[in-house]
């Protein structure tokens, strides 16, 4: 069957997704432009924006294993630190920035935390087996995406049919620490109707997450999502998108203390509808997200975040070489912490528009103003520009301005300081190049820098309360300093093997002092072989040096070396079996110290699309 070479991009926050063009059941799959609508209020080509967006495709996703964070470390400027296995605590860090400066939709759902201590997703209980495709966008998105995403944001999309009539797809895999995993996808698709159901279980007894003591963590956890749209006439759609969690993981509590486990339940849904009047689509959103953490033992037990969303965007083309797009949204999000409720709204004015002069030139240039409840309005913006030298060759600029709003717990919690603090405030820049090979591969180089001021830490001042004698948060003096370089590529060697690589250099500091948990050189190669017609290997290796870690005076964590092998072998079309060993040489190495990571494992499994 001919492969999709280049497909249609369906994440947004504030474009709700499109149709697959349609196909008939076991014909050909019709070739498409890249066209993304994240990372913008505007469709355009992934080949050109100028708009640095990595996608991880589905086959990428299952070859790394279960853990989403698996598939996302192969991502240049992109680097993961867990405090243990599958379901622990798990930072992402995009270009040295992570936690409150990501931010992270699924389906067009924010499933960041209103609870966290500051705002943000855990990655370490997102795992792989409803989920699609994986898209990066890197630098400030504040001006698309509002606060939070000052180092970028994380699309995440789950399984759609691609095929006209009744479609599905079925996957189960075993491995090391007695870990089994099973997901199933149903899904239909006509000229009018789409419809996708995804369920999924993993459960694993893990491993000891502390190097203290060696009683394992185990995780376990169920999911599921559904996509509803429908194409009431030629010119409304409507539809829903909604997800559920619900897991429980063991965790080491301290050096001495082993029964940590929370349970945590996340709910969200979003309804949608997309009208056609003339040149213009109007698209309206209205999201629900909801999180439930438990912990019995905890200094907080219950922990609730909610969060509500209203939005509105039009688009349309001025002229051939003109697009615009402007809207509104209004957003609440809530906390609940053992009773002690905080709460907080924020409404927004955008616009965009894009200018595309000739076939070489695409500029975008974005706005956006926040008002929010408890602290003076935010204006950012960004401006994309990708210049086409040739055929082959592509440079791209984008500049950002951005911000963090906040968490309410960092206002409303035990060291809350209601009336002390103002957001974040960030700017960042990047340059890239990309060069093509033809059908043999490509290049890119990319260059970023980016600096936040205003900072939000622990200390004392005088609005701080009588009840907080240790402190409170404040804004602290100093400047978060991140720059460095991404290079990345792939190239055909023969018409069965093909390379892949990827290089970060990043230089993170804080008023001179480095960052701890960003290492400076990350490093990632692959190596895949088609055998044969059925069956295909894989090599990984990957090399982290040169990070820091620990409070006061940070010291340097060991470097290390790993190396993975994978193959797959199509039992037919449609089904294949597979298989990995993970850190084949079994190296011990630390991403946060004092707390494992992954020994040598095993894994094996089957899928099917049907």
């Amino acid at each position: 069957m001919p492969r999709l070479t280049a497909k249609l991009l369906l994440c947004s926050t504030l474009v709700a997704p499109s149709l697959l063009s349609a196909q008939d059941s076991g014909g050909p799959i019709t070739e498409l432009d890249e066209i993304v609508i994240f990372g913008g209020l505007l469709p355009t080509d992934l080949n050109t924006t100028g708009t640095t967006i990595d996608v991880i495709e589905q086959d990428t996703i299952t070859r790394q294993g279960i853990a989403a964070t698996d598939a996302l470390e192969a991502v240049p400027g992109v680097a993961v630190s867990s405090n243990g296995g599958l379901g622990g605590s798990a930072t992402v860090r995009i270009r040295g920035l992570g936690g409150p400066y990501i931010g992270a939709r699924v389906d067009g759902i924010d499933v960041t935390d209103p609870s966290s201590v500051q705002t943000s997703f855990n990655f370490g209980t997102l795992t792989t087996g409803a989920v699609d495709r994986i898209a990066v966008v890197k630098g400030a998105q504040s001006a698309v995406y509002g606060s939070d995403a000052i180092a970028g944001v994380i699309e995440i999309e789950t399984w759609r049919p691609a095929v006209d009539g009744l479609s599905g797809h079925a996957q189960l895999e075993l491995g090391s620490y007695d870990t089994h995993s099973g997901a199933l996808s149903l899904g239909y698709l006509d000229d009018r109707a789409e419809l996708a159901l995804s369920l999924g279980r993993v459960a694993t007894e893990g491993f000891s997450a502390r190097v203290t003591d060696d009683e394992d963590d185990g995780f376990e956890q169920n999911n599921a999502s559904l996509f509803v749209a429908y194409r009431v006439s030629d010119a409304i759609r409507v539809g829903l998108a909604g997800l559920w969690s619900d897991g429980t993981a063991e965790f080491d509590r301290s050096e001495t203390d082993s029964s940590g486990e929370i349970d945590e339940t996340r709910r969200g849904l979003r309804l949608f509808s997309e009208i056609q009047t003339g040149a213009w689509t109007h698209e309206l959103n209205l999201s629900y997200f909801e999180t439930e953490r438990f912990d019995a033992d905890g200094f907080t037990r219950d922990f609730t975040g909610e969060r509500d969303t209203v939005s509105y965007l039009a688009r349309g083309d001025l002229s051939p070489n003109l697009a615009l797009a402007f809207g509104a949204d209004w957003t609440e999000e809530r906390s609940d912490l053992d009773g002690d409720d905080a709460d907080a709204s924020n409404s927004a004015v955008f616009a965009e528009v894009k200018s595309t002069p000739n076939d070489a030139v695409e500029l975008s240039l974005t706005l956006r103003y926040d008002d929010y409840s408890d602290f003076d309005g935010q204006l950012s913006g960004r401006a994309a520009l990708s210049y086409r030298l040739s055929d082959a060759t592509t440079l791209r600029a984008s500049a950002g301005t951005g911000y963090r709003a906040p968490s309410l717990y960092e206002r409303f919690g035990p060291y809350g300081n209601s009336g002390g603090l103002e957001p974040e405030e960030s700017r960042s820049l990047d340059l890239g190049i990309d060069h093509s090979y033809g059908t043999r591969g490509t290049v890119s180089a990319t260059l970023f820098w980016a600096e936040i001021d205003n900072l939000i830490g622990f200390g004392t001042t005088s609005d701080c309360l009588p009840s907080q004698p240790f402190g409170c948060y404040v804004q602290t003096d100093g400047t978060s300093t991140t720059r460095g370089l991404e290079l990345s590529g792939s190239y055909e060697l023969t018409d069965r093997i093909r390379l892949f690589g990827a290089y970060t250099l990043t230089d993170a500091e804080n008023d001179g002092d480095r960052l701890v948990r960003v290492p400076r050189h990350d490093l990632s190669l692959a190596l895949e072989a088609d055998v044969t017609d059925q069956l295909q290997l894989a090599v990984n290796m990957t090399r982290v040096a040169d990070m820091l870690d620990g409070f006061g005076t940070p010291t340097r964590l060991d470097d290390y070396t790993l190396w993975d092998l994978s193959a797959r072998y199509d039992l037919t079309e449609k089904a294949s079996l597979y298989g990995a060993i993970d850190n084949v040489t079994d190296v011990d190495y630390q991403t946060v110290r004092g707390y494992n990571s992954p020994e040598r494992t095993i894994r094996f499994g089957i899928e099917t699309a049907f």
